[in-house]
């Protein structure tokens, strides 16, 4: 397991999260970039869009209904939502993201910002693929994307669920924690990410990997998609979760949001210590959701799938 840079052993961050600031959690293969269809509200066929094209995200797509935008984690594939798109796809057009730079996504942007230009893709692909008001997902650094969709565009976003997420990352360090003090120890992390060579990063990979998830084969596909990630795309991305705060942006906005997060008695956060961190973190957001999973850890949808299929289920529904 990657050690936390030197300045940040004196806090004690909840494990199962903390592990995350040298590490990524990645992803696996990468899909051929979906062509959009532009649709009326009512979901008749219409005119084919132009396919979406960036240099930031592609996008597949699957299914007919109501749309949904399903954003994957902090070097993570599209992949990790494959069974609740298969689910879904009966009743509603899943768009299933991916981020470049991870699982074998191609990355062009050296070490320059990840996490802003991500979310302005993302609603331009909504504006030209002609959304109306998709309902967004998000799991860990999707779930901020999607935080930070809906407070920039709120008219293009009609909710957000958040999946283990927190508005600031780095507020695991402490209620005193701000952006600028999360700053060297982001500029760390990253150092560490591009510093490590193939065989201890797979170490590092393996060792978090269990921490991130309860379930063996999730396991697996966390440290295969990790190491088919761009190491620059990861590093550059830790350094943006790691310094930007939403929780400015909490009280004034509109657009409801359900916030799940994880808790498990072995291995992971011990229930009272997430209730409140994700309670104080989450205080300021009017009439926000908010919904623990017991006997999970950060990757729920792996870990309690059934639990998490209802209650994505009674999100849709709202």
């Amino acid at each position: 397991m990657m050690k936390l840079p030197r300045a940040c052993r004196g806090v004690r961050p909840p494990a199962r999260l903390a592990v995350l600031i040298g590490v990524a959690i990645a992803c696996c293969v990468a899909n051929e970039p979906a062509r959009a269809q532009s649709q009326t509200p009512a979901q008749t066929p219409a005119v084919a869009a132009a396919p979406f094209v960036s240099d930031r995200l592609s996008v597949q797509v699957v299914g007919q209904g109501p749309d949904v935008i399903l954003i994957p984690g902090l070097a993570s594939s599209r992949e990790v939502w494959r069974a609740t798109a298969d689910r879904l796809k009966a009743t509603h057009r899943v768009h299933l993201v991916q981020l470049a730079g991870f699982a074998g996504e191609a990355w062009t942007h050296g070490d320059g910002a990840f996490v802003q230009p991500e979310v302005e893709e993302l609603a331009r692909y909504i504006r030209e693929a002609g959304l109306n008001r998709p309902a967004v997902i998000g799991h860990s650094m999707g779930g901020l994307s999607g935080l930070l969709l809906a407070q920039q565009q709120p008219g293009l976003v009609g909710r957000v669920m958040t999946v283990d997420s927190l508005p600031f990352y780095s507020a695991l360090f402490g209620p005193t924690a701000t952006a600028e003090s999360a700053r060297p120890f982001a500029d760390q992390a990253a150092a560490m990410i591009l510093g490590a060579d193939e065989a201890a990063f797979r170490t590092q990979q393996e060792a978090t990997s269990k921490a991130l998830s309860r379930t063996p084969e999730e396991q697996r596909r966390i440290v295969a998609w990790s190491m088919a990630s761009d190491r620059h795309a990861v590093a550059s991305a830790m350094k943006d979760v790691m310094t930007t705060d939403a929780r400015p942006g909490l009280a004034a906005m509109t657009t409801p949001v359900t916030a799940l997060y994880a808790a498990d008695a072995d291995g992971g956060a011990p229930a009272a210590m997430a209730y409140a961190m994700w309670g104080r973190e989450y205080a300021a957001l009017p009439g926000v959701t908010l919904i623990r999973v017991d006997g999970s850890r950060h990757f729920i949808m792996a870990d309690q799938p059934a639990r998490f299929a209802e209650l994505v289920d009674a999100f849709l529904a709202r």
